[in-house]
């Protein structure tokens, strides 16, 4: 396991060694695996639980965010309603929602590099951490409006995502 005061930002480790690093640093609860590590971290929403699979052979990281959100059967249209304009304004990964059980996900992949030498940073474990729960707390009420408010996807964005000018 890595120290996060031992390394600097341009410090590199395998993908599970630095991510550990990065969620001990933050005091977050999680479990480690050989090519896995699961943690959970308390958003402003609700609390999310965060999942990386390195897969050596693709040399690829999949990160994936599970907010607390079950999409019950009837809800499922409006909920892939809401995805897919939700999927086209996102420039990095997407949500998606599995059929079988109803969980509501935020996934996006890192290519890491296919040489032998397949590293990632302290910056872009950060990035690959702190974008997905950001994306996941900037969405998270357009879901509880289709889901509880009895919003349109449409209006649903419209309502969760309009820009705030100041401070209060």
């Amino acid at each position: 396991m890595l120290d996060e005061a031992e390394i600097e930002d341009d410090d590199a480790a395998e993908p599970i060694d630095m991510l550990e690093s990065y969620f001990s640093a933050h005091g977050w609860v999680y479990r480690r695996e050989e090519d896995e590590i699961i943690a959970r971290v308390k958003g402003s929403w609700t609390e999310y639980e965060l999942r990386a699979i390195w897969r050596e052979e693709d040399a690829v990281l999949q990160f994936l965010a599970f907010p607390e959100v079950r999409v019950a059967e009837e809800r499922r249209a409006s909920v892939y309603e809401a995805l897919g304009l939700i999927n086209e304004q996102l420039w990095i990964g997407h949500f998606e929602l599995w059929s079988q059980s109803g969980i509501l996900l935020f996934r996006h992949a890192a290519m890491i590099g296919a040489d032998e030498s397949a590293t990632l940073t302290l910056a872009q474990a950060e990035l690959l951490v702190e974008s997905a729960i950001d994306e996941c707390e900037r969405y998270y009420p357009v879901f509880q409006f289709v889901l509880w408010g009895g919003k349109t996807p449409a209006e649903a964005i419209a309502s969760a995502l309009i820009d705030t000018q100041g401070e209060a």
